[in-house]
This record gives C-alpha cells, sequence and structure tokens, in this order.
C-alpha cells in the first residue's frame, strides 16, 4: 500500500514539474518550414514551365537545407542530433502499439515514429533533388527522369503520413506539437530544456537561402533580358532587310 502511495505521490510530483520547455533550437525550426516550403513549391511548378525556374530553385535550396540538417545531427543541439532520436525498430513498434492504444509514451524530443518518418524524408528529399539535378543537367535518361518523379511521389506520401500522425500525437499528447515546432517549447522537465537555440546559426542560414534566391531572381531578370533585346534587334534586321 505504501509503495502505490509513493508512487502516486511521485507522478504527481513529476507532473506537478513538467512545464514547457525549449526542445527545439533555431536553425531545426527554420530548416524544418523550409524543407516543407520548398518541397511543396517544387511539387507544386514540376510540371508547369512557365515556374522552371521556380522549380528548379526551390529544388536547390532543399538540397542544401538537407546538407545543412544532416550536419546539423552530428553537431546540433542535444534534440537536433541522429543519436538522441534514431531508436531501434522495436522501439518504434512499441511506440506505434502504444498509439494504437491511445496511449502512447512521451518523448521530450523527437518520438520513434516521428524520428522514422524524418530519416525516410531527408532520405527520399536526397534521391529527389540529385535525381533533379542530374536531370537538369542531361546526366541521365528517362529512367532518371523517372525515378526523381517517383520518389517525389514517395516523399509526398510520406510528408501526408507524418502530418496525419503529428495531428494523431497532438490529440493523444493533448499537445500541439505543430506550434511546438514553430516555438520550440514543448512539455518536459526543466533539466531536460537546451541552453541554447543557436539564433546566430539560423540567421546565417537564412540570410544564405535569400542571398541564393535574390541570385536567382536577377539571374532570371538578366537572362529575360538579353532574350529582349536579342528579340529586338532581330526585328530591327528584318526591317532594314525589307527596305
Amino acid at each position: 500500500m505504501s509503495d502505490i502511495l509513493t508512487s502516486k505521490s511521485d507522478t504527481s510530483c513529476a507532473e506537478s514539474s513538467t512545464k514547457k520547455i525549449q526542445v527545439w533550437d533555431a536553425p531545426v525550426r527554420l530548416t524544418h518550414w523550409l524543407i516543407a516550403l520548398c518541397f511543396t513549391g517544387a511539387y507544386l511548378t514540376a510540371e508547369v514551365d512557365s515556374l522552371r525556374l521556380l522549380h528548379i530553385s526551390m529544388g536547390y535550396t532543399m538540397l542544401f537545407l538537407i546538407c545543412f540538417r544532416l550536419l546539423w545531427g552530428f553537431i546540433g543541439s542535444k534534440y537536433a542530433r541522429f543519436s538522441e532520436f534514431v531508436r531501434s525498430p522495436t522501439t518504434v513498434i512499441r511506440y506505434l502499439r502504444g498509439m494504437l492504444s491511445g496511449h502512447p509514451a512521451h518523448f521530450t524530443g523527437h518520438n520513434p515514429a516521428g524520428a522514422m518518418a524524418i530519416i525516410a524524408m531527408l532520405g527520399l528529399g536526397l534521391i529527389v533533388t540529385i535525381s533533379g539535378y542530374a536531370n537538369y543537367n542531361e546526366l541521365g535518361g528517362e529512367w532518371l527522369e523517372e525515378a526523381h518523379e517517383i520518389a517525389a511521389n514517395i516523399m509526398l506520401t510520406v510528408v501526408g503520413v507524418h502530418i496525419a500522425g503529428v495531428l494523431l500525437t497532438s490529440y493523444l499528447h493533448r499537445q500541439n506539437l505543430v506550434r511546438s515546432m514553430i516555438s520550440g517549447r514543448k512539455l518536459g522537465q526543466q533539466q531536460q530544456a537546451i541552453h541554447t537555440t543557436w539564433r546566430s546559426v539560423a540567421i546565417v542560414l537564412m540570410l544564405a537561402v535569400l542571398g541564393f534566391w535574390i541570385y536567382q531572381v536577377d539571374t532570371a531578370r538578366s537572362a529575360t533580358g538579353t532574350e529582349m533585346t536579342q528579340s529586338s534587334k532581330e526585328r530591327s534586321d528584318k526591317d532594314r532587310d525589307r527596305d
């Protein structure tokens, strides 16, 4: 009886000490939303010839962000590191069973199912962007173009499953995980919080992305201006020939 009372007391103390703490650093949050933006933009413009430059720009940006996220997975803050959230298949299955029963285990960082989706999306993202680069530079045949499209569609499916999982776990844990990926804060013990958000790294990353986008816009404008000048010159030459 005393053991039961002690257990309840410990649980009560743990719950009372649980509060919103900083879990996700700024680079993790920024790359998460920028990759989502780039994938959406690239997917929606894939079949639009007039938006070809936008499609390519989104793809290049996505490749850069994925490479950064892979690096940050080794040198970033605690919950950004792969060593913190990549777990065994047994742990993933156990967590999924908990979800199906309506009582999933709580994880301060990525839960096992979310971690599995993240690894899948990063891997598929690399395949999509690298194959897209190869296609754009005519380094492969039709098979590579088909592989690019198939990988993109598989990634879209994984993204859909990931979003559904986030909504479900948000409901089961009574915690808005979408908001957490914006603010970086989740429920946890104070001693579990990260001590720095690495905002300076996120700022440099954002400036690099914006710089690339501005460069692409300027390049497009220069190319358009050159084409218009060439077209005007050709028309003038034709007019002189007629005279």
